[in-house]
C-alpha cells in the first residue's frame, strides 16, 4: 500500500488562514480531495492522511466528514487542546470515529519555547495512550531538546516529528539539528515524516540533491522502518507541485531495496496511524 502520510484540506477563508501570508498567495483558496485524486492516483497512491491546519474542533469535524465521504481519505490527524479541563470527554468522543487516528498543535508558534513541557500539555498526552491516538509533532530545530524530554517520559506513546523539524534546507544548516535528531530518533516510539521539505529550501531554485544530506541523515537515525513518505501539500506549491514534490523522495529511495521503499511509501504510515482495516 501506498500512502502519503501529510497534507491538508480547507474551505479557504482569511481570518481563520491567517498564516498563510503574501508570499504563499497561491494557497488563499479552497483545496479539497477532489482536487488531488487524479495525482494521487498517478503515482499508485491509495489514499492520505489528513493533518489538522486550524486549532478548533469545527477542524475535527470538517476533515472527518470529508473521510467519510472521499475514498482517498484513510485517517485524520486533527486537534484538541490538551490543556483543557475537559480534554478527555473530547478525545473519547474523537476516538470512536475510526477515521480519527491522532492530534497535533502548532508547537512552533507558541510563545513559550518550553510549551510542551508544561503540565497541563503532559496531562493531555498521557490520555492520548488510553484511546490508541497518536501525536504528531510540529516544531523548528531550537524546540527539539523539549521533544526529547517529553518522549522520553512517555516511552508508549507514538510520536511522528513532522517535517523533519523545519530545519534551514535554504541555507543547507545541518549542525545541532543534527545532533538533536539523532538524540530524538534513538526512542522507539518516535517516528519522521519526509515531509515540508521543499517549503524549507529556497523556493525558486532548489535542487534535489539540496535534500539529501537531510534524508541522508534522517536514514541514518530512525533507519527504514519509521519513516514515513508525505507531501505537505498544498503548502508544498509554494515551491512545488504534486508530482514533483512526492518524486524527491521516490528518486531518492532507488538506491535502497524495494521492501524498504514500500514501508517508507507507505507500510510504515499505515502501521503508525493503525490504518490495516482501511484497505
Amino acid at each position: 500500500m501506498r500512502i502519503d502520510s501529510h497534507l491538508h484540506f480547507w474551505e479557504y477563508n482569511e481570518l481563520e488562514y491567517s498564516w498563510i501570508s503574501n508570499e504563499m498567495g497561491q494557497l488563499r483558496r479552497s483545496f479539497f480531495p477532489k482536487d488531488l485524486e487524479l495525482s494521487i492516483k498517478k503515482l499508485n497512491f491509495e489514499g492520505c492522511i489528513a493533518v489538522q491546519a486550524r486549532q478548533c474542533l469545527e477542524e475535527n469535524e470538517f476533515l472527518l466528514d470529508l473521510a467519510e465521504k472521499s475514498d482517498i481519505v484513510k485517517g485524520v490527524v486533527g486537534w484538541v487542546d490538551l490543556c483543557s479541563t475537559s480534554v478527555q470527554h473530547q478525545l473519547e468522543k474523537y476516538a470512536k470515529n475510526p477515521y480519527f487516528k491522532g492530534v497535533r498543535h502548532v508547537l512552533h508558534d507558541e510563545l513559550d519555547d518550553k510549551f510542551i513541557l508544561r503540565k497541563d500539555f503532559q496531562k493531555g498526552i498521557e490520555l492520548l495512550s488510553i484511546y490508541g491516538l497518536t501525536y504528531d509533532l510540529l516544531i523548528f530545530p531550537k524546540h527539539i531538546p523539549n521533544a526529547i524530554q517529553l518522549v522520553e517520559k512517555f516511552p508508549n506513546q507514538k510520536f511522528v516529528l513532522d517535517h523533519l523539524a523545519k530545519p534551514d534546507i535554504k541555507n543547507q544548516v545541518i549542525k545541532g539539528w543534527a545532533e538533536d535528531v539523532t538524540t530524538l530518533a534513538s526512542y522507539g516510539n518516535v517516528y519522521c515524516k519526509l515531509s515540508g521539505m521543499v517549503t524549507e529550501a529556497d523556493w525558486l531554485n532548489w535542487k534535489e540533491t539540496d535534500f539529501y544530506p537531510y534524508l541522508d541523515h534522517i536514514f541514518e537515525s530512525f533507519g527504514s522502518k519509521r519513516v514515513m513518505i508525505g507531501s505537505d501539500w498544498p503548502v508544498c506549491t509554494v515551491s512545488s507541485d504534486y508530482l514533483t514534490t512526492m518524486n524527491i523522495v521516490s528518486r531518492y529511495l532507488k538506491r535502497f531495496p524495494s521492501d524498504i521503499k514500500e514501508r517508507v511509501m507507505g507500510g510504515n504510515c499505515a502501521t503508525f496511524y493503525n490504518l490495516e482495516n482501511k484497505f
